[in-house]
């Protein structure tokens, strides 16, 4: 039913998947690591080992019973928050493989494929090999799957599409959405069950494969300004910020899903807390909520009344609270900025404080 051969939308260079492998075959331990949004940490499957993540490692555990796995998929996040994370999420665990799924969670614009080329660089300066993952909306096609693909294409890496196997089934009617998502976004078990068949079918190809001819490691320039390659999440176990009325939040984060830990708070209005922040972009990042109200904050960069913005903590939608990042500065100068933000408005029913989770600079 699903036409495989069409979700290879990029062949790319398989080499350093080979090489994987065949490491692997001699017995070697090798890890597995995947990195996305809802649908890698597995949102609508009946239960962990059903989601696509999860089939596709029991591909390669099935084929090299000494591989590990790790999956560093968060709900609700898109690679700008990926690449100021992959580090600690993922790639201080020295993974071999990076299945790296972001396209229906990055919106399909020039500042996206730029966070998007920036994670990819980021995992290859750490010699991993990588297969990228563009899933698809099933109700309009929606996907970022084409500014990836231009950044799957620069880097020479293998890209496997679900818009163009899973989807054209749903849209010529050979299956209804609903037997594959109840959402049209997130996959259900058989939905899963199909992403982690063309994924997987791809991997065959490269696991029987003739050896790949040695290509040159040398990475190519930058598609984009790539400002973003170099991205650090500052919070409270990494950063000294001024605390003028936010506090601290010292319960510990057992699971990076835990999304709402090492932050700070703040309730009152006139909270103010000030980090000091290297880089040329700076993203604030906090908690929206579905208990409201919750107090709404102003950041301002380098004290210039130009840079203002408001971080409303009230959540609009209902199905639970949100991790968001707004971007204040965006190609700014390089150097150390001031960050500041204050709570501008409280009120005495607030239901939660403001909960700021981190401030995130790049460079």
């Amino acid at each position: 039913m699903i036409d495989f051969e069409k979700g290879m939308v990029n062949r790319g260079n398989w080499q350093p998947m080979q090489r994987v492998m065949e490491r692997a075959a001699k017995g070697e331990r090798i890890t597995v690591g995947f990195l996305g949004g809802s649908i890698t940490q597995g949102s609508l499957a009946s239960k962990q080992e059903n989601c696509y993540a999860s089939r596709v490692f029991e591909w390669w555990k099935g084929h090299f019973p000494n591989a590990e796995f790790i999956n560093a998929g968060i709900g609700g996040t898109s690679s700008q928050f990926g690449v100021a994370r992959v580090e600690e999420d993922l790639l201080r665990y020295q993974p071999d493989v990076i299945f790296v799924e972001f396209s229906v969670n990055d919106d399909n614009t020039p500042f996206f494929q730029e966070t998007y080329e920036g994670l990819v660089r980021r995992i290859l300066q750490n010699g991993v090999a990588v297969m990228l993952i563009h899933n698809v909306r099933y109700d309009n096609m929606v996907s970022a799957q084409d500014i990836h693909l231009e950044i799957g294409r620069h880097y020479d890496l293998p890209c496997v599409s679900m818009k163009s196997t899973i989807y054209p089934l749903v849209a010529s009617g050979q299956i209804s959405n609903r037997q594959i998502t109840p959402d049209d976004l997130h996959p259900n078990d058989l939905g899963h069950q199909m992403v982690a068949s063309v994924i997987t079918h791809f991997l065959e190809q490269i696991r029987t494969a003739e050896q790949m001819d040695e290509k040159p490691a040398a990475r190519p320039a930058p598609l984009t300004q790539n400002q973003y390659e170099c991205s650090i999440r500052h919070q409270n176990h990494n950063s000294s910020p001024i605390l003028a009325g936010f506090q601290a939040d010292e319960a510990p984060q057992e699971h990076i899903t835990q999304m709402f830990r090492r932050g700070f708070t703040a309730w009152h209005r006139g909270d103010r807390i000030t980090f000091q922040v290297e880089g040329t972009g700076i993203a604030v990042q906090y908690r929206k909520s579905v208990r409201k109200p919750v107090p709404i904050a102003r950041v301002v960069v380098d004290d210039d009344p130009k840079t203002a913005m408001l971080l409303d903590a009230n959540f609009a939608e209902d199905w639970g609270d949100c991790l968001y990042i707004d971007t204040v500065l965006f190609h700014g100068e390089k150097k150390c900025h001031k960050v500041e933000i204050t709570i501008a408005e409280a009120h005495e029913d607030d239901a939660v404080p403001f909960y700021l989770v981190s401030v995130i600079g790049s460079k």
